[in-house]
């Protein structure tokens, strides 16, 4: 209770917040000066061993680095600045609201562990990408439509606050 009362103040959803768009530039130039293309999203095996494949030993290493260390922590970032952003802006659901972005950090820290194997020519592995994947990106799609949510509230109550 005490780590979600936590969460939810201002200054820790800024620092939250700001994190998560460091870490969200950080991959970006990781994967640009790499000159690669993540395989986060994708879900289907034969995408993913085609992408792989076409990626060079450094390509691989260089991603297989950027998972064991920016996407450690960017899912503690997003996954607290949006149960933050629950707890604040829904009071009373608030609890229930943040589960899907409580689910989505093991559920991402899982899917790097899978990315890192497959990326280290560990194929076995496929299997539990293929289901932290889309269990990841659900979880994530529902807590961010929350967070846009509970932005769209914290507008609201920014506009009539300053109306008054």
């Amino acid at each position: 209770m005490l780590v979600m009362t936590w969460l939810a103040q201002t200054k820790t959803l800024w620092i939250t917040f700001c994190l998560t768009v460091a870490l969200t530039a950080a991959f970006g130039l990781v994967m640009y000066f790499g000159q690669f293309g993540i395989i986060d999203e994708m879900y289907i095996a034969e995408d993913i061993r085609a992408h792989i494949d076409a990626m060079t030993p450094r390509q691989r290493m260089m991603h297989a680095w950027m998972t064991g260390t920016l996407d450690i922590a960017y899912p503690l970032a997003y996954g607290a600045f949006f149960m933050g952003m629950a707890m604040k802006y829904f009071e009373r659901f608030g609890r229930w609201l943040a589960l899907p972005s409580f689910l989505v950090i093991p559920a991402d820290l899982i899917e790097g562990f899978a990315q890192i194997m497959l990326l280290t020519g560990h194929e076995s592995f496929m299997g539990l990408k293929l289901i932290a994947t889309p269990a990841k990106l659900t979880l994530f799609l529902l807590g961010l439509c929350i967070t846009i949510f509970a932005l769209f509230l914290a507008g609201r109550r920014f506009y009539r606050e300053r109306s008054q």
